[in-house]
């Protein structure tokens, strides 16, 4: 199995499937690498498809760092340093777009274009930026987790998908089969992504990200509603934003043709922009 070592010298895991042009794939919070499974499998044929675990999911653990978008951020450094990666599509869904966009300026001449899947500036509602959730709701998500992480989590999987948008795929199975699979961390590795979720805010970062972008979301997402993602792509400066009708917070899973290959062909762009 791929090991790597974080620059606080924890080892960590990733998984890596085929060749060609890298593509890293950063989860969402609770997940782990596995969450991009029709990735690995479908976009392998023409990329190097790179997902790690972030510390503290999955199969890496929690180690000597917080489980923080700061150092999450640096973990993602680490591998493309062990890996010594260039002319990459860095990749983030939810959590991961922060980790994402907090990493870039850690990457510099590294990644030839990024894409934010789902992603949001801020995670909570505040005076000036009302496309989150309100802090009640975090709140009591955070309690949820306390008072029981396994029950927590099937209640935020069951709210990433628009009622009988699995059954209108036809993959209802293979889907609830992944999600099913998913470890569940630790419950202080929960509670502390889930606090630097709600403390984050980059929306000051967004104008100077120097990469081509393309936004994906849901038109019906729940969790980061479809205009935090149009808020990141009018900020943006060279931005592509893709919505997919009737769809909740994980279009990878169950729109998966359709996001695979807005990945790849947003890869050849940048491919072609960057020669």
């Amino acid at each position: 199995m791929p090991w790597y070592e974080a620059s606080c010298g924890d080892r960590l895991w990733y998984r890596e499937q085929g060749h060609g042009p890298a593509l890293v794939l950063v989860h969402g919070w609770c997940m782990s690498s596995e969450i991009w499974r029709f990735q690995l499998d479908r976009l392998s044929a023409g990329f190097r498809v790179i997902a790690p675990d972030l510390r503290g999911h999955g199969d890496s653990p929690l180690g000597s760092g917080e489980c923080c978008i700061e150092t999450l951020s640096d973990d993602i450094a680490a591998l493309f340093n062990h890996l010594d990666l260039h002319g990459v599509i860095l990749a983030g869904w939810s959590l991961g777009s922060l980790v994402a966009i907090s990493a870039l300026p850690l990457l510099e001449g590294r990644v030839d274009g990024l894409a934010l899947i789902c992603g949001t500036p801020r995670f909570t509602i505040s005076a000036d930026f009302s496309h989150g959730l309100a802090r009640v709701e975090t709140d009591g998500m955070a309690l949820k987790v306390r008072r029981n992480l396994k029950r927590a989590l099937e209640g935020f999987v069951a709210r990433m998908f628009v009622p009988g948008e699995l059954a209108g795929k036809g993959r209802e199975d293979e889907i609830r089969t992944l999600l099913a699979a998913l470890p569940v961390p630790e419950t202080d590795v929960a509670i502390q992504s889930l606090a630097s979720l709600v403390a984050t805010d980059v929306r000051k970062q967004l104008p100077a990200i120097n990469r081509p972008t393309l936004v994906i979301s849901g038109e019906c997402d729940p969790i980061c509603p479809s205009p935090a993602s149009s808020y990141m792509a009018e900020r943006i400066p060279v931005c592509r934003h893709v919505i997919y009708a009737g769809c909740g917070h994980a279009p990878f899973l169950t729109h998966c043709e359709e996001v695979n290959a807005c990945l790849a062909d947003f890869s050849r762009e940048v491919r072609v922009t960057y020669v």
